[in-house]
């Protein structure tokens, strides 16, 4: 795996990212610039393809509760949900005609943010809203890349050394 140096971001190779604010009263944009900057980088450290696509979606309690309980069963708000599009189950072929050159981006998923969270998380641990927030949007991004830390023990730590070597190769420390 080729490791990045602090915040070497190669200019072709970034996300197409969509970040969504629906919070109250809305993510500052120097920390929308962080996401789109550290997913960038988290892709690249991840060697996906440039173009990648997937979303954030940041909203507040109340509604990520919403999702929590609508798609997990658990009737509380969380800190962040992914919506991995690409499933090892879900291998459906597409299969155009040979004459027609398509160059498809590969859409990994959807994520989604609380930002109340953030804040109360970044207190409680005491360290800076930027380390929570890119802590955040680095996992949902790991799951929708298949990494799952709930599955397994070994997983778990799989997924949270790399988790902590993209946010410390970022500059993004505890």
């Amino acid at each position: 795996m080729k490791t990045l140096n602090e915040k070497e971001i190669e200019g072709d190779k970034k996300m197409d990212l969509a970040i969504i604010d629906n919070s109250e009263p809305g993510v500052l944009s120097k920390h929308l610039q962080l996401v789109q900057d550290v997913l960038d980088y988290a892709g690249q450290y991840l060697q996906l393809p440039a173009g990648t696509e997937m979303s954030v979606t940041f909203v507040n309690n109340p509604e990520i509760r919403w999702y929590n309980k609508h798609y997990r069963g658990l009737d509380k708000p969380t800190d962040v949900i992914s919506f991995a599009i690409e499933d090892a189950d879900d291998d459906v072929p597409i299969n155009f005609a040979d004459d027609q050159p398509v160059a498809l981006a590969k859409n990994i998923g959807d994520i989604i943010v609380s930002v109340d969270k953030i804040g109360e998380q970044a207190t409680y641990l005491e360290h800076s809203y930027e380390r929570e927030l890119g802590f955040l949007v680095v996992h949902g991004f790991l799951h929708l890349n298949g990494y799952d830390h709930m599955i397994s023990d070994e997983a778990e730590k799989e997924m949270f050394t790399l988790q902590r070597e993209i946010l410390n190769s970022y500059g993004l420390t505890r």
